[in-house]
């Protein structure tokens, strides 16, 4: 009896590690992105503003948090927060085969790598440690972060 207890805890044990920390979702009516923490309540969203050609991020009160906008120049992709100050960059490496994001100053901050096996997005640090993983989950049709 022992021996059939022990593996079943072990795996019920090592379920936990992979958690679901947050997720996000179309919200089609708001034509718009939502972004809910891990017991759906909603953080905030993100929308396409058309005239600015940029993706504005709100938080949950609708005050503008950051945006995206795309850097022809750089071919990369700014976050920049409300007031325009550069946060971050966001480019593809075509070597690695992978898409790095960088900080004001131009340093990897972090990373993030198609795992063709598992069929997700692996999050890494700077110090290639896996963090977390992006899986898309086709029962809610939503993506979902995992945190390590």
């Amino acid at each position: 009896m022992r021996l059939f207890i022990l593996p079943l805890l072990i795996l019920f044990s090592n379920l936990d590690v992979a958690a679901q920390h947050s997720y996000c979702k179309w919200n089609d009516f708001y034509k718009r992105t939502d972004y809910f923490d891990k017991n759906g309540k909603l953080e905030g969203w993100s929308k396409y503003n058309d005239f600015y050609k940029r993706t504005d991020y709100f938080d949950k009160d609708g005050k503008l948090v950051r945006y995206e906008q795309n850097n022809d120049f750089y071919k990369r992709t700014d976050t920049k927060d409300s007031k325009g100050k550069l946060e971050s960059t966001k480019s593809y490496n075509d070597f690695y085969k992978r898409e790095e994001i960088k900080d004001a100053n131009g340093k990897i901050v972090s990373y993030q790598k198609w795992n063709d096996f598992y069929k997700r997005y692996d999050v890494f640090d700077k110090n290639n440690h896996l963090v977390g993983f992006y899986k898309y989950n086709d029962f809610y049709k939503r993506w979902e972060y995992h945190e390590k």
